[in-house]
Order: C-alpha cells, then sequence, then structure tokens
C-alpha cells in the first residue's frame, strides 16, 4: 500500500473514475493518504461524485509518472466522516484547510474496502500487483 500511495503523490494528480447510470465520471485528484492500514481520498459531499459513489461504490483510479509507469487501482469504497480521519487529513494536506474544516458538514473522506487491487505497470514491461 506504501508503494501505492508513493506513486501516487509523486504523480500528484490521478483521475478517479465512476458511474452515473451508464455514463462514466472521470475527474482529476490530489489528495491521498494512509490512515488506520486504508488508503483514503477526499471529496465534498455536496459534488457529483459523492452522489456518484454512494450509488455505485466501485471506482476506478488511474495515475501516469513521468518514467512512463502507470497505476491503476480498482474496487469498492466506503465513507469515512469521523472528526479523527478529518484532522488527520487536514495535517496530512495544509491545502485542505481552505476548503474544509472538521465537523462543516461537506468534508467526507472515503477509502477502499478490502479486496481492493492495484497495478503499477510500464512500457518496459512488468507488472507489480497490490492488494489494498
Amino acid at each position: 500500500m506504501e508503494e501505492v500511495l508513493k506513486f501516487l503523490q509523486e504523480a500528484k494528480t490521478f483521475y478517479l473514475a465512476t458511474v452515473e447510470g451508464d455514463q462514466p465520471r472521470l475527474r482529476p485528484m490530489g489528495f491521498s493518504m494512509i490512515h488506520n492500514g486504508r488508503l483514503y481520498f477526499s471529496t465534498n459531499n455536496t459534488k457529483p461524485m459523492y452522489k456518484q459513489m454512494a450509488a455505485n461504490p466501485k471506482i476506478e483510479i488511474c495515475a501516469f509518472a513521468p518514467n512512463g509507469q502507470w497505476l491503476r487501482a480498482w474496487g469498492k469504497v466506503a465513507f469515512d466522516d469521523s472528526a479523527a480521519t478529518q484532522e488527520k487529513a487536514l495535517d496530512h494536506s495544509p491545502a485542505l484547510k481552505g476548503m474544509y474544516s472538521v465537523g462543516d458538514g461537506k468534508f467526507t473522506l472515503f477509502y477502499f474496502e478490502s479486496g481492493a487491487k492495484a497495478t503499477i505497470e510500464g512500457f518496459q514491461g512488468g507488472k507489480q500487483e497490490f492488494s489494498l
């Protein structure tokens, strides 16, 4: 899991896909952290992305690194609105403090549930597989 987090943080921007009805939806993301042994992300619970994940918790993430490698991660997510997790996220990423505060009613964190998978591959071949 640490290697997946490191890849996401080095890529800086990654893309998260959800489904709305029968239409895929994709958006850029930047926040990720490991907390309590889980890979976490954040969103605002007033956004369509939140509603899409609530209706269908299966997501996929993709990131590309300058060295020609890419990461794909997929699985089901669950939400965590606990104050402790929100505090950890705000400490981890001060940029979030400009958008959210603990208990503000819109700051939502989510994580991959057990059973999620990730791969790192590259143009030079090779494939690493991870359980999240």
